[in-house]
């Protein structure tokens, strides 16, 4: 029988988690420290015992919202689109969700329960009585050639990388603190186009950028025009088999000179090269059909102790986006509501 244990986040054996072959960025020690820096939230890491013997692990944080004490991996909001477990081949995600509801409610006294594993199915959690949303996004498979990346872009989107370097467009690895106070004022110009503002404040990006650069595994760039002055910025975090693209913006008045095409071809070939095999679009948006991308569904479980969580859990979400059109208008000329809202920073 599986049971989950915690163990002291501070003295895990990182490196042996490190190895295994599921381990994604969002589950690096150094992530899940900018979530508790960022979430007000505590981690927490269990090992999955089948008698005396581990057999996985598992990554969350707890927190809480209106209250309720929650176990998250991941949640809303945290621009971290999944967490979930690190298993080996032949250890069932349905059993180890079974494990984790019973440490959940019982061991760690949470009343609600939301996780997200790049490997699950459906089954997964259906078979558990969890509910299931997902996760939408786009991926593509570095394994190919760089010309076969290429190529399998629309024409358009060709074009466009062509005419960026055509008109002087220069992709700058970044790795200072100024990077983030020019991500978010280029993320704000991109947000009020929509009249909307920012998900996320800056004291994100700095954190993120505090926490993650110093590891390797988080990608900066910048666009320069032919005058040298920055008109486009991107993050891309990677490890292991897959990287992603967690945010770009660039400014209106430059994005012909198309800026956000030269950064993401910039980012995909930099993460070929490190042998990550998957770069996942960091959540949809038509426009990154154009990167002749693949589409994915990985389904985002939730479960609560007490049937009143969920409405609450609803409303909350119905709350928050009804926030950020109110302040998108009166920071805007425009009332009329957008109707494709940017992603959490993936915007261009």
């Amino acid at each position: 029988m599986l049971n989950f244990y915690s163990i002291d986040f501070d003295h895990a054996p990182w490196e042996a988690l490190d190895q295994f072959e599921d381990r994604n960025v969002f589950q690096l020690q150094q992530w899940i420290r900018f979530l508790a820096d960022t979430q007000k939230a505590v981690p927490i890491l269990a090992e999955l015992r089948d008698g005396a013997s581990v057999v996985g692990f598992f990554t969350g944080l707890i927190f809480r919202r209106m209250g309720i004490r929650i176990l998250g991996s991941s949640f809303p909001g945290w621009t971290t689109p999944y967490i979930g477990f690190n298993l080996p081949a032949g250890i069932s995600r349905a059993e180890a969700l079974r494990a984790l509801e019973q440490f959940a409610f019982r061991t760690l006294n949470c009343m609600h329960l939301e996780v997200c594993d790049r490997q699950f199915t459906v089954d997964d959690g259906k078979s558990q009585g969890f509910l299931c949303g997902s996760y939408e996004s786009y991926e593509t498979d570095l394994t190919l050639s760089e010309e076969q990346l290429f190529q399998q872009m629309d024409s358009a989107c060709r074009r466009c990388v062509r005419k960026a370097e055509k008109s002087g467009v220069q992709i700058e690895q970044a790795d200072d603190m100024q990077f983030a106070a020019e991500y978010f004022e280029q993320l704000n110009d991109v947000f009020a186009k929509q009249n909307l503002v920012p998900t996320y404040g800056l004291d994100r990006v700095q954190k993120l950028i505090e926490h993650l650069l110093p590891t390797g595994h988080l990608l900066l760039l910048r666009a320069r025009d032919a005058d040298g002055n920055c008109i486009g910025t991107g993050i891309y975090p990677g490890f292991n088999k897959v990287a992603s693209f967690w945010g770009n913006a660039s400014f209106r008045a430059s994005q012909n000179l198309r800026p956000n095409e030269a950064l993401h071809w910039h980012a995909m070939r930099y993460w070929k090269k490190r042998g990550v095999q998957i770069f996942d679009w960091g959540g949809g948006g038509e426009y990154k059909e154009k990167y002749g991308v693949r589409s994915i569904s990985i389904p985002w479980f939730r479960k609560s102790r007490y049937g009143f969580i969920e409405p609450l859990r609803q409303g909350a979400k119905g709350i928050f986006e009804m926030k950020q059109h109110v302040l998108g208008k009166l920071k805007g000329s425009s009332s009329k509501a957008p109707k494709n809202k940017p992603d959490e920073g993936a915007s261009e």
